[in-house]
């Protein structure tokens, strides 16, 4: 989750929301590593998870990411959430939960849903205060503005 972190201190200079993300091979190994950059790039599927999955695919070379681990700052979108579903992300470690958009329990459960077919394991509330904390500083600094 350090590693999330430290992507998602990344996404400040460009007035993204911090969020990060890393995807961990089944050996350990960081495969890809991604933050917000909507609002840097002007693209509205410019979210860390769907970044690092990126990564993560070109770097074992398919899109199958089996036996992998993705950890994320905040709980992740239906988008996001979809992606690692069709990536086949055998794990997801996430740590804020997002009740205003939260697909893995706070206001859908698109990873659990029985009708599809790849479930991963969910492994939530990690170092869940720090990440809370970056998203809520800027949240507060913005609102000022």
């Amino acid at each position: 989750m350090r590693l999330a972190l430290d992507e998602a201190h990344a996404a400040l200079p460009t007035d993204d929301v911090p969020v990060g993300a890393v995807v961990i091979g089944p050996d350990g190994e960081v495969l890809g590593r991604g933050h917000n950059v909507r609002e840097a790039e002007g693209d509205p599927t410019g979210h860390a998870e769907v970044r690092a999955l990126q990564a993560a695919a070109r770097a074992v070379g398919e899109w199958r990411l089996d036996g992998c681990t993705l950890v994320v700052t905040l709980e992740p979108c239906t988008m996001c959430a979809g992606a690692l579903v069709l990536a086949r992300v055998s794990r997801l470690v996430y740590g804020a939960e997002d009740p205003k958009a939260g697909a893995v329990g706070s206001l859908w459960d698109v990873v659990r849903d029985r009708r599809l077919n790849h479930r991963p394991e969910v492994v939530g509330g990690v170092l869940a205060d720090e990440c809370a904390d970056g998203l809520r500083a800027f949240f507060r600094t913005h609102r000022e503005l």
